[in-house]
């Protein structure tokens, strides 16, 4: 299978505007190819796996990557599924995280001599002449076609700036200048992204003429793909201070039945073949299809190591099998105790499993926290130091989050 057919059977593109030509040139290695990404945090989520996948997999068939960071566009905002305005963050705060994503993409992407690039759109955004920029790029642009766009719409009701107006005027722009700098003929992105896409491919021919080659395609489900990162507790970061690979692990054991096998084309490099064996399996097959996603996105992230490391916490705790020395810790201090005691609440609170002791609280007389096995439902109860000797004590909240609790 060729590498477009590939993109095809795993469900990762929906909208092409040349479809055979788009195929050619990336079933022969001939494309150049841009995915943005706004430097919002320090750290890349889930929510970016998918772009992530995708550039590897076509480096690996012989295409060259552009990872655009969003230097310029961050000072904006995109208002693409927003319901308010992005919060503006400083010049210093977008090169920190600029930074850290650079050493996140690694994992991923070969950055080695004329294999892939990193850019910063604000090396050319932010350099812009105000009127040069009205006369020489927004008179390509037709302000009722703008207001047609979706990502526009459905902010109209609740207020649009002219700030966030402008964004899919830089996006096309960043096209533009990855056009002209770098020979950049493709450019990917989300579903909710098509407007702007098209806006950036319309700007080339009409800026540079007809026989200009600019591409465009849309990844299916990255919308969907950025509410992967995001769980009841917040984003689930690639960056192991953030989520530890034993969380990142969890996440994806956690995955719903529906969505195992879809995140098993979308994001692993298994063999399709192999994946579609599992498409009859069900029951406890789903769960150790389960397993197999979460081993396979921890190696990709955090190395094989850490991957068996987390699988084999998971599964001392949830079958009784392995070790729990890899289980997420949290070590209380002699300040921790009072009078030699320390409250349940406290603990949750203060490992991170509730966000405050009122939320404490409530879970524990809800019935949704056990200590070493044990459930426990009074939230007055209370630990003394022997208690944690040794290998300590395992709490869990719901059926997701725990921590194994020891003495410093």
């Amino acid at each position: 299978m060729n590498c477009y057919e590939e993109l095809v059977a795993r469900g990762l593109i929906a909208q092409v505007t040349n479809e055979e030509e788009i195929k050619k040139m990336i079933n022969e290695g001939k494309a150049t190819f841009y995915i943005g990404f706004d430097p919002t945090a320090d750290s890349l989520h889930v929510g970016h796996f998918m772009a992530l996948c995708l550039m590897k997999r076509l480096q690996m068939a012989g295409n060259k990557p552009i990872a655009l960071i969003g230097g310029g566009t961050g000072m904006i905002g995109d208002p693409s599924g927003r319901t308010d305005m992005r919060q503006m963050m400083t010049p210093e705060i977008i090169q920190h995280n600029c930074d850290c994503f650079k050493v996140q993409m690694s994992k991923f992407i070969d950055f080695g001599e004329d294999k892939a690039m990193m850019v910063n759109n604000a090396d050319w955004l932010l350099k812009l002449n105000y009127i040069e920029l009205l006369r020489e790029v927004g008179s390509c642009f037709s302000v009722n076609n703008m207001l047609r766009a979706e990502c526009y719409k459905q902010r109209m009701e609740k207020g649009l700036s002219f700030l966030e107006f402008n964004y899919m005027i830089m996006q096309s722009y960043d096209f533009y200048e990855l056009f002209r700098r770098y020979g950049c003929n493709m450019q990917f992105g989300g579903d909710d992204q098509w407007s702007n896409m098209l806006g950036g491919t319309e700007l080339i021919r009409r800026k540079l003429g007809k026989d200009a080659h600019a591409m465009t395609i849309t990844l299916l489900l990255n919308s969907e793909g950025k509410k992967m990162g995001k769980t009841q507790s917040g984003a689930v970061w690639l960056d192991p201070n953030k989520t530890t690979p034993f969380e990142f692990y969890q996440y994806w054991r956690n995955v719903g039945d529906a969505d195992v096998l879809k995140c098993l084309r979308m994001l692993t490099f298994l063999p399709i073949e192999q994946i579609d064996e599992m498409d009859h399996w069900e029951g406890s097959q789903l769960n150790t299809a389960k397993e197999i996603l979460a081993y396979e996105l921890t190696k990709l992230v955090h190395d094989e190591e850490e991957a068996e490391k987390a699988q084999s916490a998971a599964r001392a705790l949830f079958s009784g099998q392995g070790s729990l020395e890899n289980m997420p810790c949290f070590e209380l201090s002699d300040e921790d105790f009072e009078d030699g005691t320390i409250g349940l609440l406290n603990i949750l609170q203060k490992s991170g499993l509730s966000a405050s002791r009122s939320e404490a609280r409530r879970n524990v007389e809800q019935g949704g926290v056990s200590v070493d096995g044990e459930q426990v439902k009074d939230f007055k109860a209370a630990y003394g130091k022997d208690a944690f000797a040794g290998d300590g004590v395992v709490v869990k909240r719901g059926k997701k989050n725990f921590v194994k609790i020891t003495l410093k």
